[in-house]
């Protein structure tokens, strides 16, 4: 894989964090919160950021159970993959959250906003994962 943006998705039922990361640097970082209180308007944000980034691949966070197993959560974290894949036509990727937001509230502390910190967290982990890259 040459470089490749990445934007990422922290999927919540009120708030959609955001993060913006690439193949080259490996690096994640926060982009933004989505607040948009209708389906509509939560897509038609996502429809200017993929527009303005020109993603490669998206990554959403994959809410599971403690025990690694599937919960009510999950569920919606996979519709909301499906969703995004079947509107737009690019790969959708799934990665294991759990802790993210854990994580997230530690670098932020206490309880800020930290959906896009958070949706940082899970593209990192996707990056950290790639294969290295052959010189």
């Amino acid at each position: 894989m040459g470089q490749a943006t990445l934007l990422a998705f922290d999927y919540g039922t009120r708030k959609l964090g955001v993060a913006l990361g690439n193949t080259v640097t490996r690096q994640a970082r926060a982009l933004e919160i989505i607040l948009a209180p209708t389906r509509q308007g939560r897509f038609a944000r996502i429809g200017q950021l993929l527009q303005a980034w020109q993603p490669a691949r998206l990554v959403v966070g994959l809410p599971l159970a403690p025990d690694g197993g599937e919960q009510h959560a999950s569920l919606k974290g996979r519709r909301f993959a499906n969703q995004l894949a079947g509107r737009y036509g690019l790969p959708v990727v799934l990665v294991d959250e759990r802790g993210s937001s854990l994580q997230a509230q530690d670098k932020l502390g206490t309880h800020a906003d930290d959906d896009a910190v958070a949706a940082a967290i899970i593209l990192q982990r996707y990056l950290d994962a790639l294969p290295a890259p052959a010189h």
